[in-house]
This record gives structure tokens, sequence and C-alpha cells, in this order.
């Protein structure tokens, strides 16, 4: 049990629920990301958390009580009823489709975003969003109680909860990076200054990188003159249960499915969400460069890109997911042989799937164009089984810990990570053993709970 008090609020909860033929809410078989990693470290440990129903099938489960019952042992689950247009407006105009953007960098200045009318309206929406957590956190937590806030849809909560529960201790803690002030000082002057002022009203904000404590300060200083207490926590990952994971029957499965694909050769392999932070359009453009330039690699490698959907409401995000296909097939057309087809492209979201690809990589290429963390970078390492590389971007916010055993790379460069493919692919089998070695040690320093501790010793430090 926690000595503390302890609130969790997100935007998704620790459980969701789809309809059955028979129209009644079942538990939905999703519960990975940063829900899932919550789950576990709050499970049986007398905390509460809100989150918003994300649908009707979620908003009958929370009346009935089955969301709840479904939570989790110890987890005293709430979650609040949104209004569909303002739940719209703040999570897809706002939250996913400006803010997200913006903190990764991917905004095309040249055609958006358009500031008027209707975004303004949006941002009302996004406004009322975090004041419906923000009204249910005041009458749920208890006098000094600590509230742990996650990530950026979140981003108003802590200056609503400083005015109407000044006693409640709160951390917000962000997944992605932070924009740098060229980017953020985008949004209208009244927005940026709101959104400043809100997260520094939290005891601290948190982020997994330094890089990004640095760009929120930054911004914060050039937006409203203020350095607001920041910290970095990383987080890392639970190797008994990955490892458990890894040599499950499920794994070992999926693990025969892609020798049978691999058939002896070299194997590069991706597992992403698909969406443009991934980067997994310069990583196809990189592999076609290998093959052009190395053509001694026809044939004795397999390209496997596992990529789950992500946001498909977004138009960006569909569009980007037709591209990754049409160059998959474009390539596939270029390079095959009656033997070999060189990418092997995935879009099913299968976890052990993932966790076998993991373990059976040559190389694993992780070359986001800019990443909050990227747990994945942490996870390879530490189940693979053939002393693999690790092909890793410099803008992925886990850089900092693995950078002495990785082979970096500029994640704009084609050329770079093509001739970083070549480099990794050619490493002797004594380099690799202790790169790969190395690199498990490093990947395996934190825990979640060590990120979880963070974040507690924060609310309640005496600043």
């Amino acid at each position: 049990m926690l000595d503390v008090e302890v609130i969790v609020a997100s935007n998704r909860g620790p459980v969701s629920f789809v309809f059955d033929k028979q129209n009644k809410p079942v538990l939905s078989s999703s519960g990975g990301g940063l829900a899932g990693t919550l789950k576990k470290l709050l499970l049986g440990k007398g905390a509460s958390w809100v989150a918003c129903a994300m649908g009707e099938a979620d908003s009958q489960a929370s009346r009935s009580g089955l969301a709840a019952a479904e939570a989790g042992e110890g987890i005293d689950l709430t979650m609040v009823d949104m209004d569909p247009s303002t739940y719209h407006m703040a999570y897809d105009t706002v939250a996913n489709a400006t803010l997200w953007f913006l903190h990764h960098h991917m905004m095309d200045l040249s055609r958006v975003p358009r500031f008027g009318l209707r975004w303004m309206e949006a941002w009302e929406g996004y406004r009322q969003y975090n004041q419906v957590f923000a009204d249910e956190l005041a009458q749920l937590a208890g006098d000094g109680a600590v509230v742990l806030v996650q990530d950026y849809h979140l981003s108003l909560l802590p200056g609503l909860l400083a005015t109407i529960r000044p006693d409640l201790k709160v951390v917000h803690f962000f997944h992605t990076p932070f924009a740098s002030p060229e980017f953020f000082q985008v949004l209208p002057d009244e927005v940026a200054r709101e959104i400043i002022a809100s997260m520094a009203a939290a005891k601290s904000c948190g982020f997994h990188s330094g890089k990004w404590v640095d760009s929120y300060l930054r911004s914060c200083m050039e937006t409203a003159s203020i350095q607001p207490s920041s910290f970095v926590s990383s987080l890392g990952v639970d190797v008994e249960s990955l490892r458990a994971d890894a040599q499950s029957e499920k794994c070992t499965e999926e693990k025969s499915w892609i020798e049978n694909i691999a058939d002896g050769r070299k194997l590069i392999v991706r597992t992403d969400r698909m969406e443009p932070s991934k980067n997994i359009l310069r990583g196809m453009w990189a592999f076609d460069e290998l093959l052009s330039g190395h053509p001694e690699w026809a044939e004795k490698v397999i390209f496997l890109a596992l990529t789950y959907p992500s946001r498909q409401n977004l138009q960006e995000y569909l569009a980007y997911a037709s591209e990754v296909e049409t160059t998959t097939d474009y390539l596939n057309d270029k390079w095959s042989t009656r033997s070999w087809s060189p990418i092997v492209l995935d879009t099913s979201d299968d976890y052990y799937r993932s966790l076998a690809a993991l373990s059976l990589y040559d190389v694993l290429m992780v070359n986001p164009v800019r990443d909050g963390l990227n747990l994945v970078a942490k996870e390879g390492p530490i189940i693979n089984e053939r002393h693999g590389s690790l092909l890793l971007s410099r803008e992925a916010g886990t850089f900092s810990e693995l950078e002495p055993a990785v082979t970096e790379i500029n994640p704009y460069d084609i050329g770079a990570t093509s001739a970083g493919l070549h480099d990794t692919l050619v490493l002797g089998e004594a380099e690799r053993a202790t790169r790969a070695s190395q690199l498990a040690k490093l990947a395996s320093l934190r825990t979640p709970e060590d990120w979880l501790d963070d974040q507690l010793s924060q609310a309640l430090s005496s600043r």
C-alpha cells in the first residue's frame, strides 16, 4: 500500500471497453502503453485513477460498476463522461492535431496550423475537457492528496487544481518531447502563456530525457519569463515480466513464423505505431540505399516492419499509413526475386509477434524524428537472442541512456542511416556480443518502479 493518497489522472484509463454482439460492454483486449504500465505499478497499492470514458461502451461499463471491477485489485477507477463534441475538440483538434505535432516538431508550418475561429472554439473544448477532470479530482481527493497528471492532453489541469484545490500535491509528467520555443510560440500568444502558467503551477513537471526538460524550460523562459521546477525520470523496463512473455508459448510460435520468413537471412527489424514521428518511410528508403550501394546484401537480408495502427481518425495518420504501404510495394517490386521479397510489412497489432521480432533481430532500427522515450529501444536489447545491434536516432529520448552501445544516426539523413545499417550488419561476432551485453545492461538500469517513485518524491518534496 502507498503511504499517501495517490490519484492518477490520464486521458486513457487502465481498462477500456467495446460492445459485444449483444450490445453489452465487454473488456477490450488493448492494455499496453502508458495506461498498461501504470496499471501494473498500481495494482494492490490502493491508488485512485481518474480517466475519460472513451466512448459509450466505457460509459456504460462505468455506470454499471464493470469498469471499477475490471480495473484491478487496489485501483479505484473513475471514468468521467465527456460530451462527445467537447472530447473531439479537445482530443482530436487541440491535443493530437496541434499540440502533438508541435511538440514533435512535425507541423507543416507553410500550411498549418490555422488559428481561426474554429480552432479557438476547439481550444474552449480543450479547456472544458481539463475542467471536467479538475472538478472530478476536486471532489474525489482528500486533503493533501498526491495527483499524478499524465501527458499533454491535460496541460491545463495543474493550473486549474491550483486554483480550486491548492492543498493538492500535483506533479505533471510529459511522455512526449516538449516543443522548443521556436515551435511552441507558433501557438496563439494567450494559449501559449496559459499552457506554460498551468504546467508551472504543478510542484514539478517531468520528462523522460534531459533534452526535453531543456526545451520545456527554454519555452517557459521565452513565453512567460519563468523557470518552474522540472525533473528527468526515464521509464524503465519490467525485465522479469518482459523476459517471461518472450519465453511464452505464444511468443515461441511467432518466432517460428519469423524464422520461416527470414530463412537464414540477416534480419533488420522495426516495431512501431504507424505514425509520422516514427520515421518509417525514411527507414525504408535507407534500406533501399543499402541494397543500391551494397548489392552483396541482395537476397541475404530481410527487413521486417511491424507497424500497428494508431489514431486512425486523423487524416495525417491515414495518409502516412497509405504511403508506407505504397512504398513497401514499390520497393518490393524493385528488388524482389523469385525467392526473395526484401520487405515484410505487418500492420497487425500483435504483442507476441513484436516480442518475437525483438528476440531475433540482427539489427533493430529505431529512427524516430523526435520521441519522448521509445521503450522499444530498451526492450529489444534485453530479450534479443542474437547479439543484435541497435541503430538509434539521436532524437529518441532514450538515446542519452544507451548512447555508449548504439550506432547513432541522424534520423533525417537517409544516407547515414543506410551506412549505419551496413556497418552494423558487418560487425564481427565478438564486437556484436560485447556491445549487445553492454546495451542490455544499460537498458536494464531503471525499472518502472523507479519512474513512479521519482514522481512521488517530487510530489512530497518540501519545496
